[in-house]
């Protein structure tokens, strides 16, 4: 099945490259300064420093504009939640940099994070949605099994809950403290876990 909002055409060469990037990274600052409702096609080009037809060069629409740029958003949050599967060594420690992964992703550019989930349920994402939320569940399943063998996939997909809760629930109330944040999410997952001793990471 084919992904909705792609580009027009995907850059090779480098320049190519940067001028697609510039308009993504244009759209993102966009987002956090004024909202999606001031995002249109045409000051995502000012933005950017390119002409209205070479932003239509590289997307049909904003919309596509939007959509890459939550897919490189995803991609980096992935990123994050997998080098913290990798990393080997106290599970504990693994849990508590994919709770960092989790804190970046919403706290390194809140603005555009706020507003990127306000906008990404009108695009039709679904499947890249559910095949985001596999490949993070299954990284997460790695650190999880070496803390309880017979951890499964419903621990894991509880885990992201959790997560995702108490931040979400913490940028929607205005907070802007990640380290007051990481505390609440750290206890909840880690009494939710119920290991039979341990500290805080």
């Amino acid at each position: 099945m084919s992904k909705p909002h792609q580009p027009r055409k995907h850059a090779r060469q480098a320049r190519a490259r940067a001028t697609q990037e510039a308009i993504v990274e244009a759209a993102a600052r966009i987002l956090e300064a004024d909202g999606a409702s001031a995002l249109t096609t045409n000051r995502i080009a000012e933005r950017a420093g390119v002409s209205i037809g070479s932003l239509y060069q590289y997307f049909p629409d904003k919309r596509s504009v939007i959509a890459q740029l939550l897919r490189r958003e995803r991609a980096a949050l992935l990123d994050d939640v997998r080098a913290a599967s990798d990393g080997g060594g106290d599970p504990f420690a693994a849990v508590g940099a994919l709770v960092d992964a989790a804190l970046r992703h919403q706290f390194a550019r809140p603005a555009m994070a706020m507003e990127l989930e306000r906008v990404e349920t009108g695009l039709a994402m679904d499947n890249e949605e559910i095949a985001l939320a596999a490949a993070i569940e299954t990284a997460i399943g790695n650190i999880l099994r070496r803390l309880d063998p017979q951890a499964d996939a419903a621990t894991a997909r509880d885990v992201v809950a959790i997560c995702r809760a108490i931040v979400n629930t913490a940028a929607l109330a205005g907070e802007t403290d990640p380290t007051r944040i990481r505390e609440r999410v750290l206890r909840a997952v880690i009494g939710y876990l119920r290991p039979p001793a341990f500290s805080i990471p």
